[in-house]
């Protein structure tokens, strides 16, 4: 049964005959327009990397960044539309200073994405209000170890070893079943994650990029943190001459 265009769009607080909610598809979609973003949770912390388009020459280098410290040990990456996504790191920020306050202890990550994801979820219940267009990646590293969640706008937040969002998320998915995740090191992480965001960017539709980098983990002594410009620049010019083997390999 199709419900295209038959008024079900209107609202996010209307299912259509179908068991469709279109307003939180619409937001899926403002998701995959983004530019990609990853986390791969490797043995001893959490990598992110993002591929921040540059839609003008004008922009300043580094400014609307898209990776933010929520707590000292937690990290965060969004995709979709920015404004949307400060506001439910704002949120994040708040819930993890009240349970710091009140716990006198850091927020677990499933406490936090499970509060968070529930907030986003509030969004798609009520025709007054949309759905945020964002999806956000939360990553800490504790004494359990590095943990990894994904929440999408429709408030769902799974567990992952490695996820993929944004325009390339299929592609990056495909890359990153292919590492043996569970046996690197963060700086070796890095390295795969620079490698990824290279290889799925499409050079003719979106031409400037800029690379973000971010970890978690024991390498940072459990902290936040974005990854040293020195170690950065090793991962990318390791990540563009994978990239020219791998075009040199296709010419033969």
């Amino acid at each position: 049964m199709s419900s295209i265009g038959t008024g079900y769009d209107l609202s996010a607080a209307q299912f259509s005959p179908d068991g469709r909610v279109f307003q939180i598809e619409y937001a899926s979609k403002a998701v995959e327009n983004s530019g990609t973003a990853i986390a791969i949770r490797g043995k001893d912390g959490v990598v992110f990397g993002i591929e921040k388009l540059v839609t003008s020459k004008l922009h300043e280098p580094g400014s609307n960044k898209r990776l933010f410290t929520v707590d000292r040990h937690i990290g965060v990456a969004i995709a979709g539309l920015i404004a949307d996504a400060r506001q439910v790191v704002d949120r994040a920020r708040g819930e993890a200073s009240n349970y710091r306050f009140t716990y006198a202890q850091p927020i677990p990550l499933k406490h936090l994405v499970d509060r968070v994801s529930n907030y986003m979820h509030l969004f798609t219940l009520y025709s007054h209000i949309r759905p945020f267009g964002c999806s956000v990646i939360f990553a800490s590293y504790g004494a359990e170890g590095p943990a990894l969640f994904m929440a999408d706008p429709s408030g769902v937040a799974w567990g992952y070893h490695g996820c993929a969002v944004g325009k390339a998320k299929q592609a990056a998915k495909t890359e990153i079943e292919k590492l043996k995740m569970q046996e690197l090191s963060c700086r070796e992480l890095v390295k795969e994650v620079a490698r990824i965001i290279y290889s799925v960017h499409d050079e003719v539709k979106d031409k400037a990029f800029e690379l973000e980098l971010s970890w978690v983990g024991e390498v940072t002594g459990g902290m936040h943190q974005m990854v040293p410009k020195d170690i950065q620049e090793e991962a990318e010019q390791y990540a563009k001459d994978a990239l020219k083997e791998s075009d040199s390999e296709e010419d033969l």
